[in-house]
């Protein structure tokens, strides 16, 4: 009875420890996020110093998303898994023992960076394990799993966490306290047999054993188009919501809404993205992943988009505009099934075709504020909104060119297993 339950929630026991793992893992990630910066701002750092060092944590953060893939492929999913926790674990001691008590920013940029490149290594890399563990025909529900997992890590447990844990605890012992998650995350994650999570590369391929193979995440895009196409609507499908936090609080106050009616309605968007994911990724095997794709995120996310703006600005209420951030995440999460639609379009080099989706999920995180830092001030927020929804309505076109059949694969699914 309990593995039916197993198989049906998480589709098989190897994933539902692995999901755990990465959601206490991704709490203890990002449980610093929304008041590290005024925390190091208020103990001496400069705001263009915050800045950087947070900038910096995103390129890195992205120059290891985009590698993720195809060094799962080289030396297998355990081994770039275990990397992320220890790389994580490294940065902490050097920021948190050297860094923030010497208010040392030469100190804390290097390892605060180095924080930034393990956990897309540990996250990532069982994401790249995802494409091969789980079937074909539930592939689109493992991604979905998946980012709910994550997003319930980041964005609900670790901000929980910290918000409860900083009333009784200075924040530098609420920093060490991340390790104790990460840790205890990893060992879910790793701590399954000794076989579960070993390299799926196929060892006949002698250029998956070199560090040439580092290479095809960027050729594979010119051998095939179609992941390109992907790329960029992956990297649209999270523009706006990196990019509502920059100026949208400031647009609902000066409507009258108070700052802590926008961080339930941020809150509530998140949780609502975290619950939506799980079912999109269902409804995704059943309706078609492009359909669900182009229609549930790219056209859903154009118009609640527009709605998020346009119904407090038409006189809407706290109400109806906390319905219209839900509606908006949960439409974020109908991209759900562009994680199996790429690994998907090129087959025989999944690690790479995920390096393409994780690349383009980090360089979401600079263009979205980028887009409100570029136009904010000749077009206001009213041009920004447009821009993004614009985008969105764009990426559903592109979709339209990603033509694949999902089933075909589903009845190829007994070869695709046997290559690897």
């Amino acid at each position: 009875m309990w593995s039916n339950f197993v198989e049906k929630i998480f589709i098989s026991p190897k994933l539902m420890l692995g999901y755990i793992g990465v959601m206490v893992f991704m709490a203890g990630e990002g449980l610093e996020q929304g008041w590290l910066s005024p925390y190091l701002i208020d103990h001496g750092l400069s705001v263009e110093r915050s800045a950087l060092l947070f900038s910096i944590y995103g390129l890195s953060a992205s120059f290891s998303a985009f590698f993720a893939g195809v060094l799962t492929e080289i030396y297998g999913v355990r081994r770039v898994m275990t990397t992320g926790l220890v790389m994580f674990c490294v940065g902490s001691f050097f920021f948190l023992t050297f860094g923030i008590p010497s208010h040392d920013f030469w100190i804390m940029l290097p390892s605060y960076a180095l924080r930034g490149l393990s956990y897309p290594l540990f996250a990532y890399g069982f994401l790249v394990y995802i494409t091969y563990e789980a079937p074909v025909n539930r592939l689109s529900t493992a991604g979905g799993i998946f980012w709910s997992c994550y997003a319930c890590g980041l964005s609900v447990l670790g901000v929980t966490y910290s918000s409860i844990t900083l009333k009784f605890m200075a924040p530098i012992y609420v920093l060490w306290s991340a390790l104790i998650l990460v840790c205890l995350g990893g060992v879910i994650a790793l701590w399954i047999d000794k076989t579960a999570i070993q390299s799926k590369k196929r060892t006949n391929s002698k250029e998956k054993s070199s560090l040439l193979y580092l290479l095809k995440g960027i050729t594979i895009i010119f051998e095939v188009p179609k992941l390109g196409l992907c790329g960029f609507v992956r990297i649209i499908n999270t523009l706006a919501s990196y990019g509502f936090p920059v100026f949208l609080p400031t647009v609902l106050q000066n409507l009258g809404f108070s700052i802590g009616q926008w961080l339930q309605m941020l809150a509530s968007l998140w949780i609502t993205n975290m619950i939506a994911n799980y079912c999109w990724g269902i409804l995704g095997d059943k309706w078609g992943w492009r359909n669900t794709v182009a229609w549930g995120g790219c056209i859903g996310c154009g118009l609640t988009t527009l709605l998020l703006y346009y119904v407090p600005t038409w006189g809407g209420g706290y109400f109806v505009t906390w319905v219209a951030a839900c509606a908006y995440g949960a439409c974020l999460a109908a991209y759900t099934p562009i994680n199996a639609i790429m690994p998907m379009l090129a087959p025989e080099n999944k690690g790479a075709a995920m390096s393409v989706l994780t690349l383009a999920a980090g360089l979401s995180t600079f263009f979205g504020p980028g887009i409100v830092g570029l136009f904010i001030h000749s077009i206001g927020a009213v041009g920004v909104i447009w821009i993004y929804a614009a985008l969105y309505f764009i990426a559903a076109i592109m979709m339209s060119f990603v033509s694949i059949n999902h089933h075909h694969f589903m009845k190829k699914e007994t070869s695709l297993s046997s290559v690897v």
